[in-house]
């Protein structure tokens, strides 16, 4: 790789691939490599990479040496760390490096809203939002990219266009594309400042001591697990986190929760729901797949595989967005209905529930 090859900030969002699943060397592979000048003054890593790799921050760089990618010949270092004239710094991910081209595909989509500055999406379960960490086709972009492929202003491959925000894979729900950088710049800085309207629906287990309640904690990477992320017991280490949840329908052993979200971290309601104790329904992440309430007999436990089978997924959809319309001011709201598959989950367990107060 040369030295001048742009760097894409995916590289440091989601490391969501396993390094047993790979041939790299230790797991790991490289993704940039830099021979530094042997007269460069002592100057911290994470500030002499920030300055050379394009669309990163250094938040995102440190947390890359932080989770031991960055090399000084060889060697993992810090992002403290000064680097010295002559040494080798390598990037090293643990997946393969991957061509960034954004290629239209032929992929059905569901807009529920589309004007020459924006695009409304309702995404299925089981669709990756953004080519990477193993899925580099079959995605939401590579849908959109040929959903646009006929209009000139849009290049897929302009990080100025394109998602604002993003849902998980296993998520479904309302997302919005902006077509125009005005309009990415303009509606990214109402999530910033915390303006848009979200709202989610989801089947937790259990049921939340008070009927409405407000999470707060900071999301940071799981140390012990690099797939997951966590609630962090320093306040000085994460992300700043927080969820607005009210209960709309209880199932005895399962219930229904409506979350607001104030910020938008990385699996943010599945893991502060998980925090107090309630994780989402089939999270097979966090641990919802398994059977966390209930009783022991037979009868139930083929009950809710059954149920598993039927939303084999975690149960949470994206309902509502809102935000203001970055040229015309005017406030947008849209509602997605729940998908087929939690209609069927909600509905298995309202019959259970009927049934069992009956008998």
């Amino acid at each position: 790789m040369n030295n001048n090859s742009p760097f894409d900030t995916e590289d440091l969002d989601d490391l969501d691939f396993r390094p047993d699943e790979n041939d790299g060397k230790d797991g790991l592979y490289e993704h940039y490599r830099i021979v530094v000048d042997t007269g460069q003054k002592p100057v911290r890593v994470d500030k002499f990479l920030t300055e050379r790799l394009t669309n990163t921050s250094r938040n995102r760089i440190q947390q890359a040496a932080d989770a031991g990618f960055i090399f000084a010949d060889g060697r993992p270092i810090k992002s403290s760390y000064k680097v010295k004239g002559g040494e080798t710094i390598t990037l090293m991910l643990d997946r393969p490096k991957y061509d960034n081209d954004i290629t239209p595909e032929d992929i059905p989509i569901d807009i529920v809203y589309e004007d020459d500055q924006v695009i409304v999406i309702n995404k299925p379960a089981g669709m990756v939002v953004h080519p990477g960490c193993g899925n580099y086709h079959g995605t939401l972009v590579n849908a959109i990219a040929w959903h646009l492929k006929d209009d000139p202003k849009y290049d897929p491959n302009d990080p100025h266009v394109g998602l604002v925000h993003r849902i998980d894979k296993d998520t479904s729900g309302l997302l919005v594309v902006a077509k125009t950088p005005e309009a990415k710049t303009n509606i990214g800085l109402q999530f910033y400042n915390k303006t848009t309207r979200r709202m989610y629906r989801a089947l937790v287990w259990g049921t939340p001591e008070s009927d409405k309640g407000t999470i707060t904690g900071n999301i940071t990477r799981n140390p012990h697990d690099r797939l997951q992320m966590a609630v962090s017991t320093d306040p000085a280490i994460g992300k700043h986190a927080v969820t607005h949840y009210r209960i709309i329908e209880k199932f005895g052993y399962v219930t229904l929760v409506e979350c607001v979200l104030e910020t938008g971290r990385t699996h943010q309601i599945r893991v502060h729901m998980r925090h107090i104790g309630h994780p989402l329904f089939n999270d097979a992440r966090y641990g919802g797949d398994q059977i966390l309430r209930g009783t022991t007999f037979n009868k139930y436990k083929q009950f809710v595989n059954n149920c598993f089978a039927i939303c084999p997924r975690q149960a949470l959809h994206a309902m509502t967005l809102g935000f203001t319309h970055p040229t015309t001011g005017k406030e947008m709201d849209f509602t997605s209905p729940l998908p087929d598959d939690m209609e069927q989950l909600l509905g298995k367990w309202r019959n259970y529930i009927s049934n069992r107060e009956t008998t």
